[in-house]
């Protein structure tokens, strides 16, 4: 049995595109996500996010449900073109009413509103100017989260700025796979500088408006395995450790970005670095985010996986080198991810360790895809996820006893919901959707999460 601190937060996530719906409503205007997913052969099965869980007419709903389960705090994110359409100045006074009844819905019933000022979902306006690869995009973004904070800030405390900038930056500007759908090294490694920057200007933006906000980033993090002693096999997992582990994390705390990296992109990192850059990143977070899903298991590099960098072979999808070893042949979600409970509390560990200053944790996302739905007499069997949660929180519980300062979980997700480019085909929720009707079953999942949050331990 694991026990959990008394004053531990438990809370569940979700993001705004994913579950909101309401796409054309009240003045909202197009994202990146919506010229994406309305691109053929972008998103699984040609699906969008127009409806997704309805979430902006049945958030009360979903508040109860939460409520139900005990949960203390609801990590959410807020959609930028709800709140300002095109990107600019101009204001849209209904999307910001909607927050306001959204927060105001959520302390009347005892959860705690954590907000993410940037979940994925850029207007597209911004994107045609460039997006996250237009340096002007960092004062841009300032401008919106001190909107955000200023208008909820008197009840919002805790704030992300950005989550999973390596998403943002690598998926959608280098790989494609994720909107915008680009495929340019340059204008990732830009992208990749100003999320930095980004969360750098809009925490000290906030900041002035109320000293006393909680602000972090949320970073998606992994333990990366080797099974190798092959030199160039060891020297290309450090430059993915360094790409997506260390990059927003030095950058925040020291002010610069790992020294092998930098090499690695070459003359691309000079011209888009600039002097006096080193100052502008820093801004050490109150708490640092981590979203952890699975482990990574890398064989030997393959130049077929590579790409030729002015700074010599340089691997840039650690998705598509990840291989698992005949040794080691783990169980895996409806993703392909391998389950590895053991590595969330390895890598808080690490963080700890490696970035001491950063004041405690919190895992803001933490969760597993399986595809099961109500059987004849409407109950959601998944004992998978429930066996994958109790795991990764005895992992995280014994990190926590060896005294890594880990302050709360999120679980990801509250809802099924659009997964992205994979649409509705993976389901992370506690609860299922039924995205025909709408109608919301909790699964087996949200009842052993309750009985989690009411009692504080967990057994494996």
């Amino acid at each position: 049995m694991t026990l959990f601190p008394a004053d531990f937060t438990w809370g569940t996530a979700t993001a705004s595109y994913q579950i909101e719906g309401a796409a054309n409503e009240d003045g909202r205007g197009p994202s990146i996500w919506d010229t994406f997913s309305a691109t053929p052969g972008c998103v699984e099965n040609g699906d969008t996010g127009l409806v997704a869980c309805d979430h902006y007419h049945r958030f009360a709903e979903d508040i109860e449900i939460m409520k139900s389960l005990g949960v203390k705090a609801y990590r959410f994110s807020i959609s930028w073109t709800r709140l300002f359409p095109q990107g600019d100045e101009v204001r849209e006074e209904r999307g910001f009413a909607f927050y306001n009844r959204l927060i105001d819905a959520l302390l009347e019933a005892g959860i705690e509103p954590v907000a993410t000022v940037y979940h994925w979902d850029l207007p597209q306006a911004l994107e045609d100017k460039g997006g996250w690869a237009n340096r002007d995009i960092v004062s841009v973004f300032a401008n919106y989260a001190a909107a955000c904070a200023q208008a909820f800030g008197d009840r919002v405390k805790t704030w992300i700025t950005i989550n999973e900038p390596w998403c943002v930056t690598w998926l959608g500007y280098k790989i494609g796979m994720h909107a915008p759908g680009r495929k340019d090294l340059k204008s990732a490694v830009a992208a990749a500088h100003h999320t930095a920057l980004a969360h750098a200007s809009a925490t000290r933006a906030m900041k002035l408006i109320d000293p006393n906000l909680v602000i972090g980033i949320t970073v998606n993090m992994s333990n990366f395995r080797v099974d190798s002693v092959n030199p160039e096999t060891l020297a290309a997992v450090e430059l993915v450790d360094a790409q997506m582990n260390r990059w927003w994390i030095d950058a925040l705390v020291h002010g610069k970005y790992p020294e092998s990296i930098a090499k690695a992109y070459g003359s691309i990192f000079d011209e888009i670095v600039l002097p006096g850059d080193e100052l502008a990143l820093l801004a050490e977070p109150d708490f640092l985010g981590i979203n952890y899903y699975s482990d990574s298991f890398v064989a030997d590099a393959r130049a077929e996986d590579s790409l030729l960098s002015e700074g010599g072979l340089f691997p840039f999808d650690y998705r598509v080198n990840m291989e698992m070893p005949d040794s080691y042949k783990p169980t895996v979600t409806d993703m392909g991810w391998p389950i590895t409970p053991d590595g969330l509390g390895n890598l808080v560990t690490r963080v700890h360790r490696d970035w001491p200053t950063i004041p405690y944790i919190v895992i803001t996302e933490n969760g597993s895809a399986y595809d099961d739905s109500p059987n004849s007499q409407g109950i959601v069997e998944d004992d998978r996820r429930i066996d994958y949660l109790r795991k990764h929180l005895v992992s995280l519980g014994e990190a926590i006893g060896r005294g890594v300062p880990v302050k709360g979980y999120f679980a990801w997700s509250l809802l099924d919901n659009f997964e992205w480019s994979f649409g509705y085909e993976k389901r992370f929720g506690l609860v299922h959707v039924d995205f025909k009707t709408q109608k919301r079953t909790l699964k087996n999942s949200a009842l052993e999460y309750k009985k989690i949050i009411a009692s504080g331990e967990v057994n494996a």
